[in-house]
């Protein structure tokens, strides 16, 4: 039973609205929407972090027209400023609001869902409080910044019965469902192994101090991070076109391993169906620069399933009769040494080969996973329908985990057991602090 909040005359317009739609989610042809949903039935949205990968989410949610969004944030005045222009440009209002500090839009009652893409040690935070006040969350990935946190936001998820859809959107793709449907299904035989290719795991932050202009709140940028002084790598000033380099501190991310990793290895977890798992060991490199080479271990009907970081061209599943290969944009299936279909580099239609492959190869598929209308309007359709988004909260906290595993693996150099149930290292290896950080000042999970 969902928890009793206290909730705000738009969201009680929103929820009647859907409560009157029919069982399954709720999908409108995006030329019908409009004539759909009145302005009072709306979902109020508000933006905490207003930076690129912000702009296209945002874009999605303006697109929508079951959505208003009402307001941002973000520490930064310039970006801040910038993204209130635009919400009311497209919206033909001035109702934006901007604000500074994120408990300002949580503490809002008028506005039903957040929407998070902050730096990564900032994505916990206001995610657990906007969903004790009530409130649905989109949240970009990795979902968390370390393993506590990932454990906290999948129980704040359930004792409050809110929505959360984590931005891990390549499970709306269909080219990664499909390439997921023909392992889950037998057809490259039982599963024997995994490759995963992105880059290496976070470093300490040595950064020198630079003279910071007037305009950002650099206090509030870091937050529960470790106090240091401004540097622009971190936080590049004004409206900028580039993901900034923050996400390759551990202070603040995880490097790659916990930005592409986050999404290849979320594909890992749905093409071996554990998403209500997890890996039970982790090794870390035989040998290298450190910078690939470790290996999460998963529990196979047949034996151990080992996925090896720094092969492929993305996803890479290995199985007894074949090999299925994806990344974005790209798929390919082999069967017995022999290519039978396959989008790779320049060549060939994607589209073209994904019918191939569906009317070839899954035509009676007995394991169907979820056919998502498009990251951002799925998490509407299941905000109405109170039904769970694509990447849940429990999708993308235990997606963020496999990340953290192996970073571990690299920061510290050791095998770790793992009981996925339990979300806690097992059979004494590893240290319990590793699973968590330290918090600055008043700021807490």
């Amino acid at each position: 039973m969902e928890p009793t909040v206290t909730q705000s005359p738009s969201r009680r317009r929103f929820l009647r609205s859907a409560a009157t739609a029919s069982v399954g989610p709720f999908l409108l042809p995006s030329g019908i929407r409009s004539a759909e949903v009145s302005p009072n039935e709306r979902l109020a949205v508000g933006f905490i972090g207003v930076g690129k990968q912000s702009r296209g989410l945002m874009n999605g949610f303006l697109s929508d027209p079951r959505c208003v969004v009402v307001a941002v944030c973000d520490v930064d005045t310039n970006r801040r400023e910038a993204e209130k222009r635009r919400a009311d440009e497209r919206q033909g209002n001035t109702d934006c609001a901007a604000y500074n500090d994120f408990r300002e839009i949580v503490s809002r009652e008028d506005i039903d869902a957040v929407c998070i893409a902050t730096p990564d040690h900032w994505h916990a935070i206001p995610a657990i409080e906007a969903m004790t006040v009530g409130k649905d969350v989109y949240c970009e990935k990795p979902l968390t910044h370390n393993i506590h946190e990932s454990v906290a936001i999948m129980a704040a998820t359930e004792k409050h019965g809110r929505i959360l859809q984590t931005g891990s959107q390549q499970r709306s793709s269909r080219e990664f469902r499909v390439a997921c449907e023909l392992v889950r299904n037998g057809v490259i035989g039982d599963l024997q192994r995994c490759e995963v290719n992105f880059g290496g795991p976070g470093v300490p932050c040595d950064l020198p101090e630079e003279e910071m202009e007037p305009g950002l709140d650099w206090e509030r940028w870091l937050g529960p991070a470790p106090e240091r002084p401004y540097n622009s790598i971190l936080s590049p000033r004004g409206v900028h076109d580039h993901f900034p380099r923050w996400r390759n501190y551990r202070e603040y991310g995880g490097g790659m391993v916990t930005d592409w990793g986050a999404h290849h290895l979320d594909i890992v977890q749905w093409g071996l169906g554990k998403d209500g798992s997890g890996p039970v060991k982790v090794l870390p490199p035989e040998d290298g620069d450190g910078t690939k080479g470790a290996a999460l271990i998963y529990e196979g009907d047949g034996g151990e399933i080992p996925v090896l970081h720094g092969g492929g061209i993305g996803v890479h599943f290995f199985g007894s009769k074949g090999e299925v290969q994806v990344a974005r944009g790209r798929i390919a299936l082999s069967l017995d040494g022999k290519t039978v279909a396959a989008k790779l580099e320049n060549e060939g239609n994607l589209g073209e080969v994904l019918d191939r492959l569906e009317s070839e190869h899954l035509a009676n598929a007995a394991v169907r996973l979820y056919r998502s209308p498009g990251h951002v309007a799925d998490f509407v359709d299941c905000v109405r329908s109170r039904k769970q988004p694509i990447t849940s909260a429990t999708v993308g906290a235990r997606s963020a985990i496999c990340c953290h595993l192996m970073n571990l693996a690299y920061y510290h150099g050791e095998k770790l057991d793992w009981d996925p149930a339990a979300n806690q290292l097992a059979k004494g290896t590893g240290k319990a602090e590793w699973l968590g950080r330290e918090y600055r000042g008043d700021w807490k999970v």
